[in-house]
């Protein structure tokens, strides 16, 4: 059968599309959120009277004020249970309601509670003591003393300083403990010895342990004097003494050991002993970090 000549009598006409009626969107597009998360059927709908206005929760968690909320909320920058919202005055339940904004989560319970320490030289990782040593638990005494439930997130050991963080929140406290989401942590490790630049080749490497292989997620010289060397260390691994028994095994012996970061918490200038309520921001990237 000869085929038509389509260069001379043009393309056959598609069938006209049947009309549809239209229907007004429920996302604005105008500035979506960075992530928008599909999961679930979104925000129930709860009766008038109950939970909490959003503009309301965004404003108590310290995200913006409630006039800033209603704008982020109408830029489409604002996520509840999995939807992107642009309904103002809708009423969520913030001890069940996950919400985000621009895909960090925000902190809506009012009962938690997370702070950063700075663990002075000496003192115990621990709530209490029997033998009477210094530990944390002496640092946040009358936070307990007047109902906050308190828990430290991992360990340091006694000669290791800085940062700790302290958290009622059980589920974040978890996942931040478990080696399979690999939240980094920074490390400031005065050495005896010089340190030879290409160390950090062997330490990402990988070196042997009596407890198996280690590696570190990154490594840097700082400074040489006198003999020791200040080398910045990264790593995920959660092992006890890691650092020391990383750093030992190739050498170079801890003299001093300060942990900066977890995560994207930073001790910054935050002094010996004290302690710092950690913004939102700092709470939605611990989240985001261990997939909450």
């Amino acid at each position: 059968m000869q085929r038509p000549d389509l260069s001379k009598r043009g393309k056959p006409k598609a069938a006209k599309p049947q009309r549809v009626q239209s229907v007004a969107p429920t996302i604005s597009n105008a500035k979506p959120a960075r992530h928008q998360y599909t999961e679930g059927s979104g925000p129930a709908k709860l009766p008038a009277g109950e939970g909490m206005r959003l503009q309301k929760v965004l404003a108590q968690a310290g995200v913006a004020s409630r006039r800033a909320a209603e704008e982020l909320i109408e830029q489409g920058r604002v996520e509840v249970d999995g939807r992107i919202v642009v309904e103002q005055g809708l009423r969520v339940d913030p001890e069940n309601a996950v919400v985000r904004v621009d895909g960090i989560r925000v902190v809506v319970k009012k009962d938690l509670v997370h702070i950063a320490l700075n663990k002075p030289r000496g003192w115990q990782s621990t709530m209490s003591d029997d033998l009477g040593r210094p530990c944390v638990g002496d640092i946040v005494s009358e936070r307990v003393s007047a109902g906050q439930r308190l828990f430290h997130v991992g360990r340091l050991d006694a000669d290791t300083e800085g940062l700790l963080l302290l958290t009622n929140d059980g589920d974040l406290a978890h996942r931040l403990m478990h080696p399979s989401f690999e939240v980094s942590k920074t490390y400031l490790a005065t050495v005896s010895g010089v340190v030879d630049r290409n160390l950090g080749k062997t330490l990402k490497a990988g070196v042997e342990l009596e407890d198996g292989p280690a590696k570190v997620d990154s490594f840097a010289l700082l400074d040489v004097n006198q003999g020791k060397s200040l080398v910045k260390v990264v790593l995920h691994e959660g092992r006890k003494h890691i650092v020391r028994r990383l750093l030992e095994a190739v050498g170079h012996p801890v003299v001093r050991l300060v942990r900066t970061d977890i995560g994207p918490v930073t001790l910054g200038e935050q002094r010996p002993g004290t302690l710092r309520v950690i913004g939102p921001g700092e709470v939605g990237a611990l989240y985001k970090a261990v997939g909450l």
